[in-house]
């Protein structure tokens, strides 16, 4: 069977649980808005575009709108915040990655300050929530951040289970959080073998100002790394907000299969796309 087969099968055996639990789910939810405030009727958050700074660096002028997309984006979103209605479509990403790479600041640049301070945070790991309307549907990205320490390998499994995406992460500038890539990919694939896989480098603002020497050596460590994880390759910033936003735009379009594509970008000193 394919996997494109397998990714139709699993979604249908989803939907058939989802609606057998759906008395369960509603139970839960209710739970849920108890244990976190909400704040209810709370207008749509409009997104702005980030004013470009000037910079010796071109890769800096690539900070991104704040938001899925602008008008005539098939990808057009949303924020609506923690929301219970039975039509809303959840779907789980992992991210997983070393300490001090910057996940956090990645997971909040994207939710906004204001999730963040209602995350809920278990030991080893932290959850957040972004509700979207694309399209008319409305999604909830359920992020499930696992701390980075040794004692947070035991979240792995909660964590993995059910996602369809996993975003593993490493700082660009520390060859050793790349090198450990690959074990996060080892023990995560154990727990889910049909998560979209995305690595994602963080603090490419910081990585810019490297030699170009380095840089071209990452760029091909972790280029040889995203081939072996058949995954899509991302270099991102969470203080100029690149590449952001983008990663879950491409991730609705692969599994919504919506007419947006990513552009690939090789170019050193820019931030890298390459799948």
């Amino acid at each position: 069977m394919t996997k494109l087969c397998r990714k139709i099968v699993q979604v249908n055996i989803r939907w058939k649980i989802f609606d057998k639990v759906s008395i369960f789910r509603e139970f839960f939810r209710f739970i849920w808005e108890r244990i976190i405030v909400c704040s209810a009727g709370r207008k749509p958050v409009r997104y702005r575009r980030l004013s470009r700074k000037t910079s010796s660096t071109p890769a800096m002028e690539e900070a991104e709108e704040y938001g899925v997309g602008g008008e005539d984006d098939p990808l057009t979103a949303t924020c609506s915040g923690y929301d219970s209605d039975s039509d809303l479509v959840t779907l789980k990403i992992s991210i997983l990655g070393d300490c001090q790479i910057g996940k956090t600041s990645f997971v909040i640049k994207y939710v906004g300050d204001e999730q963040e301070k209602r995350c809920l945070q278990m030991k080893g790991l932290n959850l957040m929530d972004k509700t979207l309307v694309v399209r008319g549907a409305r999604i909830a990205f359920r992020l499930w951040d696992v701390g980075g320490d040794h004692s947070s390998i035991d979240q792995i499994p909660i964590a993995c289970k059910d996602a369809v995406a996993i975003l593993f992460m490493f700082d660009l500038t520390s060859r050793s959080t790349l090198n450990n890539v690959i074990s996060w990919y080892s023990e995560a694939r154990k727990w889910n073998q049909t998560a979209i896989p995305i690595l994602i480098g963080t603090k490419f603002d910081d990585f810019v100002q490297l030699p170009p020497d380095i840089q071209w050596s990452v760029v091909t460590q972790a280029r040889a790394y995203a081939k072996a994880m058949k995954a899509t390759l991302f270099f991102s910033s969470a203080t100029h907000n690149i590449n952001v936003n983008k990663i879950f735009k491409f991730i609705l379009a692969k599994l919504f299969n919506l007419p947006w594509t990513v552009k690939r970008n090789l170019t050193i000193g820019e931030p890298i796309i390459d799948f």
